[in-house]
């Protein structure tokens, strides 16, 4: 297969995930807003679609330089490691989608990537080397924010709801509902900006490094195209609009009981714990994030609020992406590897 052909063909699966993180995460970004009957869920894909995609151009690509070079020894990277991450990535998302379980489609793809790569230098270097593909890079600070990341979120909705009760207290449920129908409207735009921004800067960074490992970009140059952050913006949008209902019922109504107070409070904090990360360059998980933020504003009232046993399912499926998303990535790189004997070249 010709160099431009393969390139050609990954980047077609890149994009075909990113469509699939904006459907498999689209219930994060409409959930509470869905939940609380503020939207209709036609309505709020719509809505968070349009944020998706006008976010394109407002914070850099940081999070996509982090996650093409800041994981993996490029020397072992080729494009068939690149294609294995992908599937390993997509199998995972599809297998969780099914299950209805609100896991994360970035650490997924990163955990993909790095079983791929891991694959490619057992075959090269021998098994015992395989660890040699992986650097320190950005993994301390990625896997630190799988906790931190959530439990900032469950923090600022915990203060911010205390914030809405202290600053409504002599108004009656029903009149701070009237505001709170409105304000909604803001925070799931802004949610979904800050979610577009963060997710699809990861499937920029997979789209670059195919360019760079097939030779169309210098090695030492990662830079990303204008043509692929717009692609890959829309791509996320388009997977939005697609919806994905299952995990909407677990995270608008399985996990706690939302309002449009909470429901505000829920994605006003997720998205600043999410651009708070995507300025430090950090991919973080929306679906993390969102979740702890929910989880905040249930227990404000008391603690029983929140089924935490459906938490725990979640926090289960959470420890188990990276691991199983790579794995699933090592054996798609070894079926590629009996297909075509040059994917270790």
């Amino acid at each position: 297969m010709s160099p431009l052909l393969l390139a050609v063909l990954i980047i077609t699966v890149a994009l075909a995930f990113d469509f699939l993180n904006g459907f498999h995460d689209a219930a994060n970004s409409i959930a509470t807003v869905v939940a609380t009957r503020v939207l209709t869920p036609f309505q709020a894909v719509c809505w968070a679609a349009f944020f998706n995609f006008v976010s394109a151009f407002l914070f850099g690509t940081g999070v996509a330089s982090t996650v093409g070079k800041g994981f993996v020894d490029l020397n072992l990277v080729t494009p068939y490691v690149i294609m294995a991450g992908l599937f390993g990535a997509i199998a995972w998302d599809l297998i969780t989608w099914w299950w209805g379980l609100p896991t994360s489609s970035s650490h997924a793809l990163i955990g993909g990537y790095a079983g791929a790569a891991l694959a490619n230098a057992a075959c090269r270097l021998g098994f015992v080397n395989s660890y040699k593909a992986l650097i320190k890079g950005q993994w301390p600070t990625t896997v630190a924010f799988i906790v931190v990341a959530p439990i900032i979120g469950l923090v600022l909705a915990y203060c911010l709801m205390i914030a809405v009760y202290w600053m409504f207290q002599h108004s009656t449920p029903s009149k701070m509902d009237v505001y709170f129908r409105k304000l909604q409207l803001i925070s799931a735009g802004l949610y979904s900006f800050a979610h577009g921004t963060n997710d699809a800067q990861k499937t920029m960074g997979i789209i670059t490094g195919v360019l760079v490992t097939s030779g169309f970009l210098p090695r030492g140059q990662f830079h990303v195209p204008v043509w692929v952050i717009l692609a890959a913006h829309a791509a996320i949008a388009l997977g939005t609009l697609s919806g994905g209902w299952r995990i909407v019922h677990t995270m608008g109504g399985r996990l706690t009981r939302l309002k449009p107070r909470s429901g505000f409070c829920a994605e006003t904090a997720a998205a600043i714990s999410i651009l708070f990360a995507t300025w430090l360059k950090q991919p973080v998980s929306t679906t993390h994030v969102i979740a702890g933020s929910i989880a905040g504003v249930g227990s404000i009232n008391r603690f029983k609020a929140v089924r935490w046993g459906i938490a725990t399912n979640i926090v289960w499926a959470w420890i188990l992406t990276i691991p199983a998303s790579a794995a699933i990535a090592w054996v798609s790189f070894l079926v590629i590897r009996l297909i075509l004997p040059a994917a270790v070249m």
